[in-house]
């Protein structure tokens, strides 16, 4: 470096200290064409996108790729200002350079990448053509065409072209070894609901069992409330990576969906153990948020337990402001619990309610607090006051349900109920309530079965559905099916409400002890279940 770059250096870093970034661009490009040093072409690219100068960038990025055809750098910055310009179509050729320079088992990993790079560009239709005319090469190579079909599939799917992926998908299942992409693909599959999606996963899984992947399958087996199955896969990583993994908040979170609340508090404590020691892999803004839900169920434990001072402990670990919603409520409950009904309806009310989120999440938190209470006339006022705007809240709808039939409306609870269904046809839950109410009455029960059945359609395998189902043929009676669906969806997810509908089959079939042993678990998974309670009282069972 002589005095006259170190001074042109100098001049661009002062000039950019002094918010004058275009000058600082313009003598860093100049200083690295004068001397084709990469590093002045770097920072030249960086400060024009610091300062969200695309075009300049891409001028730099450019004139460094010319300078420098064989830089992977220089092509990997040019590929994403382009995307980021929504350029798309001049993607073609950085993209395939970038590929080309790679050994073959860092073009694999490479691959995998390729579709989240594209999801900013406004044109994914275009997107996806760019990159499947792009990985030419990667498509015609057998040790690389399962993982370059897994990119289409992807980009496919981004695209909205579902037939398109899925036909992608069937190539990857049939050429593809186990590879990240595969994985990628199998999750975003599922979670689309598209077929081969979990086939996929599974082949994956069954080659290389990665703990991060079997937590995202957890997940979503999760909210497909396959419990059972995600507890396994939990346990599975717990076994491999006891020490360093978020699985121990999902296992407590599977031990609170099952009412496994001792077991739950183990885990939850295990997790904060790890996050305290430092040796939790999650990213590092995750750990707050994820360590306040985790306080926010021990905090829910306590409440049961009746143990307000540990519930006020463990709010009072939580430092997320994002979270004062969860945490606010629950200070309520406690107060709720305590007898202080009104004092616990302020707190809600005292939240802040700045948008229609945070005013929904108000109201729906207070409608609980109520409900809890079973001061249900006031949570159902309250929610049908909230339910006079325009555009139909189906939540808030639901449950005004669900209290006008606490209150014995039966009449406006189904007149509500097919609202929601009108508004959003997918809402299973509105399904199944008024089918499971039909059954309950023992009313319209061939229409209860059907409503139920559609319930399914939009969320199959759902144990609390299956419930309703199985309950509805109890009252048709065919106990022998009833007996079965109801067992299935126990063994599922282990409830007090499934094993009371269970026990009761099983009583009425002659079969008392097994029907015993069902209710004796129900009341250990939740002692003040009140449909358990009912049913051991209208039996006369005891032992």
């Amino acid at each position: 470096m002589d005095d006259a770059l170190l001074y042109q250096l100098l001049l661009g870093e002062l000039n950019l200290n002094q918010s004058e970034p275009g000058v600082a661009y313009s003598l860093y490009l100049d200083a690295a064409r004068k001397t084709d040093d990469a590093l002045l072409y770097h920072r030249a690219v960086d400060i024009a996108l610091q300062s969200r100068a695309g075009d300049a960038a891409l001028q730099a990025a450019t004139a460094w790729k010319a300078a420098q055809p064989s830089s992977q750098e220089a092509n990997r910055y040019l590929l994403q200002i382009l995307i980021g310009l929504n350029r798309v179509r001049e993607t073609m050729e950085p993209l395939k350079s970038a590929l080309a320079a790679l050994p073959p088992e860092q073009r694999l990993q490479s691959l995998a990448s390729i579709p989240r790079n594209y999801l900013r560009a406004s044109d994914h239709k275009l997107a996806a053509t760019v990159v499947e005319q792009a990985l030419d090469v990667e498509l015609a190579d057998p040790a690389m065409a399962g993982a370059a079909w897994a990119v289409v599939a992807r980009m496919r799917l981004n695209a909205g072209d579902n037939a398109g992926a899925d036909d992608a998908a069937n190539k990857v299942q049939q050429l593809g070894r186990p590879t990240e992409g595969m994985a990628l693909l199998a999750l975003e599959l599922m979670e689309q609901k598209r077929p081969l999606g979990e086939a996929l996963l599974q082949k994956y899984l069954q080659a290389r069992p990665d703990p991060d992947m079997q937590l995202a399958y957890a997940r979503l087996l999760m909210q497909a409330q396959r419990y059972a199955e995600a507890a396994t896969q939990v346990q599975a990583v717990i076994a491999q990576r006891p020490e360093g993994t978020p699985a121990w908040l999902i296992q407590g979170s599977l031990q609170m969906q099952s009412q496994q609340y001792a077991a739950a508090q183990k885990s939850l404590q295990q997790y904060l153990d790890l996050v305290q020691a430092k040796s939790v892999g999650v990213p590092a803004e995750e750990p707050s948020r994820a360590s306040a839900q985790a306080y926010l169920y021990l905090t829910d434990i306590a409440i049961r337990n009746k143990d307000y001072a540990a519930a006020s402990k463990w709010l009072g670990s939580i430092e997320n402001s994002q979270d004062m919603v969860g945490v606010q409520t629950r200070r309520a409950s406690i107060l709720a619990h305590q007898g202080q009904l009104n004092e616990a309806r302020k707190l809600i009310q005292d939240l802040p309610g700045r948008d229609p989120d945070e005013l929904r999440a108000k109201l729906l938190s207070e409608a609980q607090l109520l409900r809890d209470a079973k001061e249900y006339r006031l949570a159902y006022d309250l929610l049908r006051q909230a339910s006079t705007g325009e555009a139909p809240d189906t939540d808030v709808m639901y449950e005004q349900a669900m209290l006008a039939e606490k209150l014995g409306d039966l009449s406006e609870m189904e007149r509500l109920l097919r609202a929601v269904m009108a508004a959003k046809p997918d809402y299973q839950h509105a399904y199944n309530a008024l089918g499971y109410s039909l059954a309950e009455r023992s009313l319209r029960l061939p229409e209860a079965k059907q409503l139920i059945q559609k319930a399914l359609e939009y969320a199959p395998g759902d144990p609390f559905i299956s419930d309703s189902l199985g309950w509805v043929e109890f009252r048709l009676g065919n106990k022998a099916e009833a007996a079965r669906i109801l067992e299935t969806a126990y063994q599922s997810h282990p409830d007090a409400e499934i094993a009371a509908h269970l026990g009761e089959v099983l009583w009425s079939m002659g079969q008392k002890a097994r029907a015993i042993e069902f209710w004796k678990e129900g009341v250990k998974l939740n002692p003040e279940s009140e449909t358990l309670e009912e049913t051991l009282k209208r039996l006369h069972v005891q032992w």
